[in-house]
């Protein structure tokens, strides 16, 4: 038996269990609870909000962690243990690779007071864009990673950034809500827009992110430096039109 075909195959399992677990309960926040939240009135949100969401959110804020965890193990195994993230075999990008490696675990530092700062403006989607194009650009130009190397480490940016929100911006603000909820008091607006803006983030985040994961396989992309750029504006899109269509959908 091939011991490391093995342990590769159970953490790809455990990765994509724990991302269903995660992923699936992002897109409920956003497309099924924010709707049917706003038909409660505030004596059924006292009672419905506290024994909803805590368990909502157990399940969320963990499957997060082993999401990101076996990603990270992943990451190692397969690409920077092997040199599969190389465009060259023999890549003498080796320094700057390492660098851009770390620039993507830790590009949450940039980001979390990126969307402070433009919270109530409209550049999202447009800077958003000009992000991904330079990372891109950056991985394969700079890094000398080839199109996996590429994918998977724009995945890892929105992984980590997506994790980072859920334990560091979301679940903070979310245990507040709760509780002023329970209580009968109004919860604070700021603390109610930053959890709703960065749950908004990663779930454009999220469509893209699981191309990414899938990306390894995707070779009809290899030659086509935009390909990423496309399939992130694609998933945006994606993600746009889910929006509108789970605000339409009523119940009985």
């Amino acid at each position: 038996m091939d011991g490391r075909n093995l342990v590769e195959s159970l953490l790809r399992w455990a990765h994509v269990v724990a991302g269903v677990l995660w992923i699936g309960h992002l897109w409920f926040f956003n497309w099924v609870n924010a709707n049917f939240v706003q038909t409660l009135d505030a004596e059924a949100k006292k009672k419905v909000v506290p024994e909803l969401m805590p368990r909502a959110l157990f399940m969320f804020r963990w499957g997060a962690v082993f999401t990101w965890l076996t990603g990270v193990v992943l990451l190692g195994l397969v690409y920077h243990m092997t040199g599969l993230q190389w465009a060259d075999p023999g890549s003498k990008h080796a320094m700057a690779g390492g660098v851009l490696t770390l620039v993507s675990f830790l590009a949450f530092a940039v980001y979390d007071p990126l969307a402070k700062a433009i919270a109530k403006t409209e550049v999202h989607f447009v800077l958003g864009l000009v992000v991904v194009v330079a990372a891109v650009w950056a991985f394969q130009s700079v890094g000398g990673f080839g199109w996996r190397g590429t994918a998977i480490h724009l995945g890892v940016m929105f992984g980590t950034i997506m994790a980072a929100n859920v334990w560091m911006r979301i679940w903070p603000a979310q245990r507040k809500i709760i509780a002023a909820t329970k209580s009968g008091e109004k919860p604070d607006a700021s603390l109610v827009s930053q959890a709703g803006l960065r749950s908004k983030h990663n779930t454009y985040l999220s469509v893209p992110l699981l191309f990414t994961m899938l990306a390894q396989h995707a070779t009809w992309a290899a030659g086509y430096v935009w390909a990423l750029p496309v399939v992130v504006l694609a998933g945006w899109a994606f993600v746009y039109w889910m929006y509108g269509k789970a605000a339409a959908v009523k119940g009985f």
